[in-house]
């Protein structure tokens, strides 16, 4: 079972890269001992303890010769590291997921010279409902701090992101979400006034549009089979079954056809009216089932709703 926790609300937020191009990232996320690290090699630890900003800026800029902007950029970010509370909300990438993480408000010097801070508890990679925060599913405005040339900065979608940690939504997303869902319950009631051969013909347009090329649409020829489909990009073989009534029974006598076909991959089962107690229906592996209310969810992702509401009109 995924670990629960409890909704964040960070004082400041800040994204932070783990070495150059990463290479601390194993260590620090993953090691016995998860960590904040920070480069930027200096002598002036104590002077950073007792913030005393304007001898480590300097050091990089007369010591260093940093143009002055940049010293006066890798001050304020070793500035961050060092004074930044427990309550600051420290977030990273690493294998295509964010991790987030509250830190010990001490910093240590290292033997290597690097500063290092020890994270409270772990860092995560979940939002507090233990989902994974996976970059597909991220803002492409929050991902792409991943190309920030630095090693500190602020987060300015701060408020998306915490949303996103606590696993909220924002109120436009739930109208969005609610004239969706409204969309598909009107698509399915003009999907069950379809006439059969339109309602055929919708499903054929469906894998069609989804990547599946058909190799011959068999329909009575051969009883098992309405659409004989090919996948190019892996080569797939899969085969459908578009059916205007079927029981529980049907489909399992179906399943076992499926079987002793070994040139198929998979097995898609369409029913426009079920018969029975469809909770009852397992399906086995490589094995689809699509009532009315998922072809309206699949019509609506190809783009066929106009096409649905002409053959209505």
């Amino acid at each position: 079972m995924k670990d629960k926790m409890q909704k964040i609300r960070p004082k400041s937020v800040r994204y932070i890269k783990l070495g150059e191009k990463g290479g601390w990232e194993d260590k620090c996320i993953e090691g016995s001992k998860p960590c904040l690290r920070l480069g930027f090699v200096n002598p002036h630890h104590r002077d950073c303890l007792s913030e005393n900003w304007r001898v480590l800026h300097d050091h990089y800029y007369r010591t260093e010769k940093k143009a002055k902007g940049k010293a006066t950029e890798i001050t304020n970010e070793i500035k961050d590291f060092y004074t930044k509370d427990q309550n600051t909300l420290w977030v990273t990438f690493h294998k295509r997921r964010l991790f987030w993480c509250f830190a010990r408000p001490e910093v240590e010097e290292l033997d290597d010279g690097t500063r290092g801070r020890r994270v409270i508890g772990r860092w995560s990679n979940q939002n507090v409902a233990g989902e994974e925060l996976l970059v597909e599913n991220l803002s492409g405005k929050l991902t792409m701090m991943q190309r920030f040339q630095g090693t500190i900065c602020k987060v300015h979608e701060r408020e998306y992101l915490i949303r996103k940690i606590n696993g909220e939504i924002s109120p436009a997303v739930q109208y969005a979400q609610k004239c969706l869902g409204s969309l598909e319950e009107s698509l399915s009631k003009l999907i069950r006034s379809l006439g059969w051969k339109d309602f055929e013909l919708l499903c054929d347009l469906i894998f069609t549009h989804s990547g599946w090329q058909r190799i011959s649409k068999v329909g009575g020829a051969e009883k098992s089979i309405d659409l004989d489909l090919l996948l190019p990009v892996s080569g797939k073989r899969a085969f459908v079954q578009v059916k205007s009534q079927a029981c529980k029974e049907t489909f399992e006598n179906y399943c076992e056809t499926f079987e002793g076909l070994d040139q198929y991959d998979e097995m898609f089962f369409v029913v426009h009216t079920p018969q029975g107690d469809i909770d009852k229906w397992k399906v086995p592996k490589k094995v689809t089932l699509l009532f009315v209310s998922d072809i309206a969810r699949l019509a609506v992702a190809s783009g066929l709703s106009e096409w649905i509401i002409r053959k209505n009109a």
